[in-house]
């Protein structure tokens, strides 16, 4: 402030404005943390309750490779960075990032004896995979929804899973299918401490997703955001939101040929959801395709080729994260995730080092564009599509610390 300026604005006037704003600014503080700090997975592998063992990851990475090996020269074509050699290697190391059994549509209805005991393995499965260094960083369940036919059948398959692992794994989180109601969130919450309570579970142990497939879960009967309020009512419990493709496609009235990741209402639908998580520290994740490459070789080629474009689709518009549900997918979204960040890092890192160093050239980037670009890279480090190194060649400033300083404070270049 110029000191040579007297403002005629007495202290109480001042005092009076604050008075009005302080709660806003808390209220605001609470809703919106910002971002969450560790990597996000750049996918959820949904697996059958009734096929998941601990070497799920190790055979899928299997199975992927093998299907890599026997169609490298068309990936090459699909591929631009030239990434598939360190594809395959990630393939070998760490195939999958994040893992869920499925126990909703994925697995069906059976006896409630067959899927007690399948709960059970589940939990030990989860129990064993989340101690593995090879093994998933995040992984799960997705037990059936809240409706009251299926209610105490999801609920008991949850405890049972928590039973078979003896207590939360590391990563553990659970999906909550057919979100409907923001109120259904409230119930979510309170099963989450009474099963906390139970179990003798560490406070706010027990976190979840919620998957949106209805309509009603992104405009509700009062034509407010659903999924909006679901967030906020979660109590920081809630840590993802999932989109459902096709239950969400057929609800909308969609013919069956046309449903896809990339139809009008599914564009809408995940719009938002990203509006909606927004600053919110939950991530958005898109949902999957049922084609699979199987078949002729043609048939495996074309099937690659989409998922290798749906995957850059999502990613271009803000979702870094899908759903795959054959090992052949894994193929393509690495690939496709590792071109993404490849393409991107050569603009991100001379932009942010022309902001640190207070040099414009042809664009004159302010705080946030500087912090979405250094996000774009921290995000290509964490999904290990580049490593520190390649960064600084192209920008010597652009330290991981630097980059996640941008992520926390509206740096002032040169401050």
């Amino acid at each position: 402030m110029n000191p040579q300026y007297l403002s005629r604005l007495p202290d109480s006037g001042f005092d009076r404005v604050d008075a009005l704003l302080d709660p806003v600014d808390t209220d605001l503080a609470d809703a919106f943390p910002g971002d969450r700090q560790q990597p996000q997975p750049i996918h959820t592998v949904y697996v059958s309750g009734a096929d998941a063992g601990p070497d799920t990851p190790r055979v899928w990475g299997e199975q992927a490779v093998e299907l890599l090996d026997r169609h490298t020269n068309a990936l090459s074509e699909i591929g631009t960075t030239g990434a598939l050699p360190d594809v395959r290697a990630m393939l070998e190391r760490r195939p999958i990032m994040d893992l869920r059994i499925d126990f909703e549509d994925g697995y069906g209805w059976r006896s409630d004896d067959v899927e007690d005991a399948a709960a059970l393995e589940a939990g030990r499965t989860l129990r064993l995979l989340s101690s593995d260094p090879s093994g998933p960083r995040s992984l799960g369940i997705r037990a059936k929804g809240l409706a009251p036919h299926e209610r105490r059948r999801g609920i008991r398959t949850l405890e049972l899973v928590l039973e078979g692992a003896g207590g939360v794994p590391d990563g553990f989180v659970f999906t909550v299918p057919k979100l409907r109601a923001a109120q259904q969130v409230t119930a979510v919450v309170a099963l989450c401490e009474e099963l906390e309570r139970a179990y003798g579970l560490p406070d706010r142990s027990l976190l979840f997703e919620l998957q949106i497939e209805s309509p009603q879960a992104v405009l509700g009967p009062d034509g407010t955001v659903t999924v909006a309020k679901a967030i906020h009512l979660a109590d920081g419990r809630c840590t993802g939101l999932h989109y459902g493709t096709y239950d969400y496609s057929a609800a909308c009235g969609i013919a069956s040929r046309f449903q896809s990741l990339e139809h009008p209402v599914a564009d809408h639908a995940k719009s938002v959801m990203l509006v909606a998580a927004a600053q919110t520290g939950v991530w958005v994740c898109d949902g999957s395709t049922q084609v699979i490459p199987q078949g002729s070789d043609e048939e495996v080629h074309a099937a690659l080729a989409r998922h290798y474009r749906l995957v850059t689709r999502s990613l271009e518009r803000g979702y870094y994260q899908g759903w795959d549900m054959h090992p052949g997918h894994l193929i393509t979204r690495w690939l496709a995730t590792f071109d993404f960040y490849r393409g991107a890092l050569p603009a991100a890192a001379t932009r942010v080092q022309a902001y640190l160093d207070r040099q414009g050239g042809g664009v004159m980037d302010e705080p946030a564009t500087a912090q979405a670009l250094a996000t774009v890279i921290l995000r290509g480090l964490a999904c290990g599509a580049f490593d520190e190194d390649s960064v600084r060649t192209q920008a010597p400033g652009c330290t991981v610390d630097t980059l996640r300083d941008l992520l926390t404070r509206a740096v002032v270049p040169g401050s």
